[in-house]
């Protein structure tokens, strides 16, 4: 099945939040970084092949109707052409606030990875190599981030027609996302999830 909901955001600005929102509206299953490693055997040679610029997009979203955070955040630009249908969710938060959050998980577990156990030696090999594509290799500093941050954003933007993509953050709740995507708003709270603890134990669970 083709994706018909894609999110160009990187992780922790708000994607796993937003995973459980494209769920709760009927948009799912939606793929996200956890996905990958609940099914690490299968999904890591995927991307890996993705990252060598040879992407099986069938497979790698076999199953899934939408797709949030890394890796797919990386490959935007094909992604636009292989799905031209898809709706793009472009999720932002303050620069400075996300340097701080991805240096102290996503950042920090990477930097570690040498050190990690056999069985997730691979994805976090996959991980590291997919986020220094999408322009933070490891070893930046604070200023550095940001401005890959920023980078990434104005590329999405100017990559992605502005009638295909809506930039968003989560704590403007449903009704933008609902309206872009066509689809009435839930009669619930939007979720609001993955702090910095729940990273750590969302990763240490699969250790």
């Amino acid at each position: 099945m083709p994706l018909t909901v894609i999110g160009a955001g990187v992780g922790r600005t708000g994607t796993y939040s937003l995973k459980l929102a494209i769920n709760q509206i009927g948009l799912g299953p939606c793929h996200h970084m956890e996905e990958v490693l609940h099914n690490m055997p299968v999904q890591v040679p995927l991307w890996e092949a993705a990252a060598s610029d040879q992407a099986d997009w069938s497979r790698i979203y076999s199953g899934y109707k939408s797709a949030v955070d890394w890796p797919t955040a990386c490959f935007f630009r094909e992604l636009a052409s292989e799905f031209p249908t898809a709706k793009f969710v472009l999720t932002l938060r303050d620069p400075e606030r996300w340097a701080d959050s991805f240096s102290a998980t996503i950042y920090k577990l990477l930097a570690g990875k040498d050190e990690a156990p056999e069985e997730m030696q691979a994805w976090l090999k996959m991980a590291s190599d997919v986020i220094a594509k999408t322009g933070f290799p490891l070893g930046l500093d604070r200023d550095e981030l940001i401005r890959g941050f920023n980078s990434h954003n104005d590329a999405v933007k100017g990559a992605i027609p502005a009638d295909r993509l809506l930039v968003f953050e989560v704590k403007e709740g449903w009704l933008p996302l609902c309206d872009f995507l066509n689809v009435p708003v839930p009669d619930m709270d939007f979720p609001r999830t993955n702090h910095r603890e729940e990273f750590w134990d969302r990763v240490n669970g699969n250790i």
